[in-house]
């Protein structure tokens, strides 16, 4: 009686692999739980060269933040997938907005629910106008510099019309900045209209038809029909801390939150 011979699995073949990184939350150089390129880029370089995958799916969450994070973030996807040759995928959950959508066109296509978010190609600068404030308190504020423009745009003082058009000149630059990138990765993909880069934003198929995603699908279904049903979907993501992981926050981390709050809620989220 003969016995079959166990086959090493290399010579059988193994199943595709798909890398998955989870690109969630605000986008911001410091803060616990935030997405920066100095936290992502061992995990990017895992995700293109670990098991040689078929190709690297970013699941995205994320409401925005820092356009110059989002920049070196895309950046290294960019580049990573050209050095390895490893396409890459991205499927975004709730939202993909402002900067989050910057990091989505790192993809070589977008896929989104009928319900996500999309869009928001624009730049913002926020704060607060408190001099009328300290007044009524008998408080002066005192400000002593070395450079005429050292203390533009402080809260504590009244507003510079030469200051705001400063501000409104590099928040231009940004957007052109912003808008080229696009551009670039969507190419023929837009559908025209200029409205696309005032800051609006639309939900799945919306998208889609503007050129903003190529298709509604989820991770898992649409990784299937493209790799087969036996793909492999290795999960790869930043480490929170152990303190962090039992809600041990800092008071910091709790300012963090309120602010990534508030750019959640300008989508309605």
């Amino acid at each position: 009686m003969k016995t079959a011979l166990a086959l090493p699995a290399r010579l059988l073949g193994r199943a595709p692999r798909v890398n998955l990184v989870r690109l969630q939350g605000m986008i911001a150089a410091q803060g616990r739980g935030r997405l920066s390129d100095a936290d992502l880029a061992p995990v990017l370089e895992r995700a293109f060269r670990a098991g040689k995958p078929k190709a690297v799916a970013l699941l995205i969450n994320s409401p925005g933040g820092s356009p110059v994070q989002s920049s070196l973030i895309a950046a290294r996807i960019r580049r990573l997938a050209g050095e390895t040759g490893v396409p890459v995928h991205a499927f975004v959950e709730d939202a993909a907005a402002s900067g989050g959508y910057w990091l989505a066109t790192a993809a070589d296509d977008i896929h989104a629910d009928p319900c996500s978010i999309l869009g928001s190609i624009g730049v913002i600068f926020a704060g607060f106008g408190l001099h009328e404030l300290i007044g009524k308190y008998g408080v002066e504020r005192r400000v002593h510099t070395a450079g005429r423009s050292k203390s533009q745009l402080d809260p504590f003082r009244p507003e510079k019309p030469e200051d705001v058009e400063h501000l409104n000149h590099l928040l231009e630059q940004m957007h052109t900045a912003f808008i080229a990138h696009v551009r670039d990765r969507r190419g023929d993909k837009l559908q025209g209209a200029e409205d696309l880069f005032d800051g609006s934003f639309w939900l799945g198929h919306e998208a889609v038809r503007l050129g903003l995603a190529d298709g509604i699908g989820h991770a898992v279904p649409v990784l299937k029909e493209r790799y087969g049903e036996k793909v492999r979907l290795v999960p790869y993501g930043i480490k929170r801390p152990f303190l962090a992981r039992f809600g041990m926050a800092l008071t910091a981390d709790a300012l963090a939150a309120a602010e990534e709050r508030a750019l959640w809620a300008r989508l309605g989220v």
